[in-house]
């Protein structure tokens, strides 16, 4: 398994980038992509899973809800969820889907070795078959965990909305793109798809004109 350095070298990432003429604008555009690996891999994909399918905004108001409901003395972790009163969860705003998903995520993370000695040894496959034993997570939060978490090099979400907005954008598209076309576009980005990712969700957020 590589370190983390050889994992997501940016340096190396933006030089391979920037020989493809639509990045380079991108990359002059936006600058430096943004990547802080987290060591907290709990509260990482339980922050996800708040998130899931909310806009920014809304989720950054549910999730703060959420934290405050710990007490400031003790760490956010598997054991202090699984002690939170349903109803006193439900009142955040989160949903009594959401709730159980959050619980499933502690009670994995409570009786399963899931640590950094650990993953960094498994492969972005193999990590992605650990995570979506969890009722609740699925291939888009494993791709968030990978990208933004662990920091790894190449991931594509292809499910996620604003990179295929961000691909329909870029290459002129009347649709949205189908996972086949967004792996045909994203060959010449290899191995550093998830910096290209960073940039297609800026082109979004930012209404860059393409």
């Amino acid at each position: 398994m590589k370190d983390f350095c050889e994992i997501m070298n940016i340096y190396a990432g933006l030089d391979l980038l920037n020989r493809d003429e639509k990045m380079r604008v991108l990359i002059r555009k936006f600058g430096w992509p943004d990547f802080d690996p987290k060591q907290d891999y709990f509260q990482s994909l339980l922050r996800s899973i708040v998130f899931q399918q909310l806009s920014g905004k809304a989720a950054n108001t549910i999730y703060e809800r959420f934290i405050n409901l710990i007490p400031k003395t003790v760490t956010l972790s598997p054991k202090e969820v699984l002690k939170l009163d349903k109803d006193e969860m439900r009142k955040t705003g989160l949903s009594f889907q959401k709730i159980n998903y959050l619980r499933n995520l502690a009670y994995f993370f409570e009786n399963n070795s899931f640590q950094k000695k650990d993953v960094e040894r498994m492969t972005d496959e193999e990590i992605s078959n650990a995570l979506t034993q969890i009722k609740g997570i699925g291939q888009w939060t494993v791709d968030m965990f990978l990208m933004f978490t662990l920091n790894r090099a190449d991931i594509l979400p292809y499910t996620d909305l604003g990179i295929q907005k961000g691909f329909k954008k870029i290459f002129n598209m009347n649709n949205l793109p189908s996972k086949k076309e967004m792996e045909t576009h994203s060959k010449i980005w290899r191995p550093y798809r998830t910096i290209a990712c960073w940039y297609l969700w800026r082109t979004v957020d930012d209404a860059f004109a393409w």
